[in-house]
């Protein structure tokens, strides 16, 4: 998606670029500065775990890949404006109705240990995610490819076995990052990023020196960074009010207006796709009798966990991951409310007259899941359905419980294009399916999605697998919340990407000291 592209469909992708950007633009206005240099940049992310290891195929929250970001980067990103741009590659383009992709490398640009890039580091770097115990969430898009090979020294030609005018976001996501070809140790962190990585804590933290022949002008701004983990709300802001910590991802809504006031301080709010989920495993009984999703996600207040809890921070959710106000949405699916008769409708119809389910909660999904789960628990059981709450651990949440217990809680970040989402959670072969829920329709259409370059058709597509979903899913999407970070206000941010937490995870590489 993206000007680079030949002459025929230089019109259909860069129009899909614009829709991707315009559904998740960021209000922080940029700020007219020239960024410097200097500093050490600490700040504090959240869903890091012990059991984190650096190998990017292997990524199962944004904040390992938000880490290794620091010293590694991707053939393509997202900018700040959301729109797909070259990074490692310097220029690309799709050929053949979006079947074939080809990559022209930049010139010059070395790893950390010396090694310049070769298309063969690119090569090696994709394949680390078909592997076929790789669980990364860029597999079902990379499984799509026939054929990589070199064209020369310095261009990638990648033919898929099927059209698929998304495929070059999939390079964007936080797993497609780079390394050297022949990698085993990757807890080394070589790459070709802005920092030398210094030091690798597993779920505490990641420190890294700024790596002087680094390529990419006018970023990679700090002399040093050190990222922490800390799943802790109030811990992170005591570290940011005292000093100690120049940024902080997820602001806590209940401290949000503290944090606003306080002086020094400044808060990042970007509205975008990012969402939570409930998502209920569809092979194990009761889950697995529509009926029972459908009762459970007429049991849920939505507008009361966006006003209690996020300080009407968010939007309200309609059981799929297609945000409001994004070009793909479906404005004419109905909107579902808590309705605890409906819920108890469909209880009677699956041959129940109350429900008793456990539900698995953590704090390690934005910050409120503890909260979300307990004014869940007080909706349903005006529907006859007793939420029996179980706290889990914040750390190993993400090796221990999820895609693991029936009921959970969860959460995704925004992807630009909804074949980004599809393929990532709810295909049948998906890797992060969190339901195991499988339904040939919505497989056949996201087919159909790929490959369809008509915008009309494709929206009706979207539409269809949208419906799918919010009448037979095993997801409940309750709310798309507001992103929150905030930072001392001697950090400049220029624009602000809303496609992740931090800048779309690029704040080390993108921000400076002003």
């Amino acid at each position: 998606m993206t000007r680079f592209i030949a002459a025929n469909r230089r019109q259909f992708l860069a129009g899909l670029s614009a829709a991707a950007a315009a559904s998740l633009l960021p209000e922080a206005p940029a700020l007219a500065q020239t960024p410097r240099k200097g500093g050490k940049f600490r700040y504090a992310i959240v869903g890091a775990s012990t059991s984190d290891a650096f190998d990017p195929s292997t990524f199962a929250d944004i904040a390992p890949g938000m880490m290794s970001w620091q010293s590694r980067s991707n053939l393509v990103e997202l900018g700040p404006d959301l729109k797909l741009k070259p990074e490692l590659a310097e220029s690309f383009e799709g050929t053949e109705g979006a079947r074939k992709w080809v990559f022209r490398l930049r010139k010059g640009v070395e790893f950390h240990n010396g090694k310049s890039l070769t298309v063969e580091d690119v090569i090696y770097s994709l394949k680390l995610h078909t592997r076929p115990d790789s669980k990364s969430s860029i597999k079902p898009t990379l499984d799509g490819i026939a054929e990589m090979k070199a064209d020369g020294k310095d261009v990638l030609v990648i033919t898929l076995k099927e059209p698929n005018a998304d495929f070059p976001f999939a390079l964007a996501d936080y797993h497609a990052q780079i390394v050297p070809d022949g990698t085993t140790n990757f807890n080394d962190g070589i790459g070709t990023g802005p920092y030398v990585m210094k030091s690798f804590d597993p779920g505490v933290r990641c420190t890294g020196t700024r790596f002087g022949n680094y390529w990419k002008e006018g970023h990679g701004n700090f002399d040093e960074v050190e990222c922490f983990a800390i799943a802790d709300s109030t811990a992170r802001m005591n570290g940011l009010v005292t000093g100690d910590l120049d940024a902080v991802m997820f602001v806590d809504t209940k401290t949000l207006n503290m944090i606003e006031r306080a002086p020094g301080l400044k808060v990042i709010k970007v509205q975008s796709g990012s969402h939570m989920t409930l998502p209920m495993l569809s092979t194990t009984a009761p889950f697995d009798n529509n009926d029972v999703r459908l009762a459970l996600k007429f049991a849920i207040d939505r507008q009361e966990l966006v006003d209690k809890l996020l300080r009407g921070n968010a939007v309200i959710g309609n059981d799929h991951p297609i945000a409001p106000g994004t070009p793909y949405f479906a404005a004419d699916l109905p909107q579902r409310g808590f309705d605890p008769e409906k819920s108890r409708f469909h209880l009677k119809k699956a041959g129940l007259d109350k429900l008793t389910v456990p539900l698995s909660a953590s704090n390690v999904i934005l910050d409120i899941g503890s909260d979300a789960a307990s004014l869940y628990r007080e909706s349903a059981a005006k529907a006859g359905i007793d939420i029996q709450v179980v706290q889990e651990p914040a750390d190993g949440y993400w090796s221990n419980v999820w895609q693991k217990k029936p009921f959970c809680e969860s959460y995704f970040g925004a992807r630009p294009t909804p074949d980004a989402i599809f393929s990532l959670a709810y295909g049948t072969n998906a890797p992060w399916n969190e339901t195991f829920w499988s339904n040939s329709r919505f497989d056949e259409l996201m087919k159909q999605g790929r490959a369809q370059l008509d915008e009309t058709k494709r929206k009706e597509i979207y539409g269809e697998m949208q419906r799918i979903l919010h009448d037979e899913g095993g997801t409940i999407v309750p709310f798309f919340p507001a992103m929150i970070d905030a930072t001392s206000d001697k950090i400049a941010t220029g624009t602000v990407a809303g496609n992740l937490n931090m800048d779309g995870g690029r704040a080390a590489d993108r921000w400076w000291f002003a």
